[in-house]
């Protein structure tokens, strides 16, 4: 009952905290760091802003989003209202650009992976509780931060921006499927070889019911071009996980899930859905031994709610921006302890199951 009502202040809090919104550049800023950011939506545009509401077609944006440079890994800096927005503090908006058609998305999309001379894209699935700026904002961050190869693009499902309206999330998550079975045609089309999908919270239940319905209605072509599969705390039942995976058959490879048994929110998440635990806070890994998957977990790391360690801490960052590599590593040598990995250690305890811990911080198992 405590943790449950530690859990619900957090909550409350958070309802009262300002939430983030676009800023643009002042005019007359000097060198700037952009990182482009091509958006899927199913939210409703209204007054030039794109709302919570549902929309009935997905619509394709590309923002341009300056990164400042006096900042930590990790690290989203919104403007405060206090001073003038200053580009080498803080996280701004240099450009959007909303595309007619999806025909018009595909090309913008080519022609910026033939620029880069990459045939390879990641796509973000953003969580619970998130606003539309706060969700780009965090897949600027990530794939600054991650310096890894590929277009950056991500998937922005209405979710209401409450942590009060759980059930509304949940249900836009589901809503959201046909417009990101759509979002990853368009990148497919446009000349992706390889697509890897990196979802957090309840972006992961999203991202698994895409994948199955994908296998359902015999969506090979995409499907044999998604190359990998992070779910960073997934607030997804296991039990449904287990069925979603049985019927995806094959699961891309690698299929790795960042995890933590601390996390806050997927306490209560668990609370609210009345199950004993989610994918992202496993106690008992060996109910997903059988599948081929990575479990990694991350609780050494945790800050605050624990619910964002991999996209927020910089040593999990750098396990991260190397996760495709890495995890056919882990795979080919079980030994109990791997070794030192960019002030990480590592330490296998099952086939199935990795514990991250700081250096200096590591217990035996």
């Amino acid at each position: 009952m405590r943790g449950f009502r530690l859990c619900l202040a957090l909550m409350i809090v958070m309802s009262c905290a300002p939430r983030g919104e676009f800023t643009k550049v002042p005019e007359g800023a000097g060198s700037l760091m952009p990182e482009a950011i091509f958006v899927g939506t199913t939210r409703q545009s209204e007054g030039g802003a794109y709302t919570r509401a549902r929309a009935d077609r997905a619509s394709f944006v590309r923002y341009d989003i300056s990164i400042p440079t006096e900042r930590k890994p990790g690290e989203i800096n919104w403007p405060p209202r206090t001073r003038k927005p200053d580009p080498s503090m803080d996280f701004l908006a240099l450009n959007e650009t909303r595309y007619p058609s999806a025909s018009d998305f595909r090309g913008s999309l080519r022609a910026a992976m033939e620029l880069r001379a990459q045939s390879s894209a990641v796509v973000y699935v953003h969580g619970f509780n998130t606003t539309m700026a706060e969700g780009v904002y965090r897949v600027a961050q990530m794939h600054h931060d991650l310096e890894v190869p590929g277009v950056a693009i991500h998937y922005a499902w209405p979710s209401r921006g409450s942590p009060l309206a759980y059930v509304y999330d949940r249900d836009s998550a589901l809503f959201g499927r046909g417009g990101f079975e759509q979002l990853l045609n368009e990148v497919s089309d446009s000349g992706a070889k390889e697509i890897v999908i990196v979802a957090h919270s309840m972006g992961c239940a999203l991202t698994m019911e895409t994948l199955r319905q994908m296998t359902l209605r015999n969506n090979s072509k995409v499907m044999s071009r998604i190359k990998g599969v992070v779910l960073i705390s997934p607030d997804l039942d296991v039990d449904v996980f287990r069925s979603q995976a049985r019927e995806i058959g094959k699961l891309p490879e690698p299929f790795v899930i960042f995890g933590s048994t601390k996390d806050k929110v997927l306490g209560l998440s668990a609370r609210i859905s009345g199950s004993a635990d989610r994918l992202g806070n496993l106690e008992d890994v060996s109910r997903i031994s059988d599948l081929k998957v990575t479990y990694f977990d991350t609780a050494a790391f945790d800050v605050g709610a624990g619910h964002f360690n991999a996209g927020t801490s910089p040593a999990l960052l750098s396990l991260l921006s190397g996760i495709l590599g890495i995890d056919a590593a882990f795979r080919s040598d079980a030994r109990s302890r791997v070794g030192l990995l960019q002030g990480l250690v590592l330490t296998v305890r099952r086939t199935t199951e990795i514990i991250l811990a700081p250096v200096g911080a590591i217990t035996e198992q």
